[in-house]
C-alpha cells in the first residue's frame, strides 16, 4: 500500500489528475453580500459562520442599510441628544446593532430600539413619562422599585375615585402599523424567602366598570377601547389600539390615555409599569417581552 502511494509523483497527479474542487468558500465577497440582502438579520448572522467569504460579505454597509429604518438618522439623532458620539465611526452593521439595544431619550423616561429580526422600531414609555391624575398625592399613588420594570420603577395605586393616566409622545417612526398596550398588574408584587408573591388586599373596582384605552394622532386617527381587570398577580400588555405611520419624512404625534372616571366607587390596587409601542406584525412575540 505504501508503495502504491509512492508512486504518483506531485506533478503527474496535478498533470493528469482533476483540478481542485471549488465551494462556497470561493465566491467572491461581493456575489455573497448580493445574496445576503434578501435575508433577514438573524439569517445574516448565522450565514457569516460558514466561512471567511460570507463573514467578510455579512460585513458589507450596502447589506446593513437594507435592513436599517428608511429615516434611521432621524432615530439616531434623537437618541444621540443625550449620547454623544452614539454611532461615532462605527460600520452600518454595528449601527444596526446598537440601535437593537434599547436607548433611552427624553430623561430616561423613554426607551427606543430596532426589532432584531425585522428591523421595525419599538418604544417604551415610563410610568414617569405618564401624566397620571394624583401621582404626587401619596395617599393614592406611590412610586415603588422594582427589578420587573425594564425602568426599575412603577406607579403603584392604593385607592382612587377619578383614575386618568395620560400620555403623548411625537417621534419619526418609519411607515408601517403599529400597536399600543399599557402593561398593568392588579396586585403588588414581591419576595418573600426567595418566591415571587403577589399581594391583593388593595385590589378593587376593576370589576364593576370597564377601563376606557383611546388612542388619538395627529394625522387624524382614532381607535377606542374597552375592557375589564380581571386577572391578579400576572403582567399584562392590554391593547389599547393601532395606529399606521404613512409618511415616514415627518414626525407623528400619538396621543394616548386610560380612564376609568366613573365616581360612584374607588379603585386600586393597579400597578402602572409603562407604554408599549410595537410594530403590529410582532405582536405575537409579546409573550416572549
Amino acid at each position: 500500500m505504501g508503495s502504491s502511494f509512492s508512486s504518483s509523483s506531485p506533478s503527474e497527479s496535478s498533470a493528469g489528475g482533476a483540478s481542485p474542487e471549488t465551494g462556497l468558500g470561493d465566491l467572491p465577497e461581493s456575489c455573497v453580500a448580493s445574496v445576503l440582502v434578501y435575508l433577514d438579520p438573524p439569517q445574516i448572522c448565522r450565514m457569516a459562520m460558514m466561512n471567511r467569504a460570507f463573514r467578510g460579505a455579512s460585513s458589507a454597509d450596502f447589506v446593513w442599510e437594507s435592513k436599517l429604518p428608511v429615516n434611521y438618522g432621524d432615530v439616531i439623532e434623537r437618541v444621540s441628544e443625550e449620547n454623544d458620539g452614539f454611532v461615532e465611526g462605527l460600520c452600518k452593521r454595528d449601527i444596526y446593532s446598537r440601535l437593537c439595544t434599547p436607548n433611552s431619550f427624553d430623561a430616561g423616561t423613554k426607551k427606543v430600539w430596532l426589532d432584531k429580526s425585522t428591523g421595525k422600531t419599538c418604544m417604551l414609555v415610563s410610568s414617569n413619562g405618564l401624566a397620571i391624575t394624583g401621582i404626587d398625592d401619596r395617599r393614592y399613588w406611590s412610586r415603588i422599585p422594582t427589578e420587573e420594570s425594564r425602568f426599575n420603577s412603577i406607579a403603584y395605586l392604593q385607592q382612587i375615585w377619578w383614575f386618568e393616566v395620560d400620555g403623548e409622545i411625537e417621534f419619526p417612526f418609519p411607515a408601517g402599523s403599529y400597536s399600543l398596550y399599557f402593561r398593568l398588574q392588579l396586585g403588588r408584587a414581591h419576595k418573600r424567602f426567595g418566591r415571587r408573591v403577589c399581594n391583593s388586599e388593595h385590589v378593587h373596582g376593576w370589576d364593576r366598570k370597564p377601563v376606557r384605552f383611546e388612542v388619538l394622532t395627529s394625522d387624524g386617527q382614532q381607535a377606542t377601547k374597552q375592557c375589564y381587570l380581571k386577572e391578579h398577580g400576572r403582567w399584562i400588555h392590554y391593547h389599547a389600539g393601532d395606529f399606521v405611520v404613512a409618511n415616514t419624512c415627518r414626525s407623528i404625534k400619538v396621543k394616548f390615555s386610560m380612564t376609568q372616571i366613573d365616581c360612584t366607587h374607588t379603585k386600586g390596587g393597579l400597578c402602572v409599569d409603562s407604554v408599549l409601542i410595537y410594530p403590529a406584525e410582532c405582536r405575537e412575540r409579546l409573550q416572549h417581552f
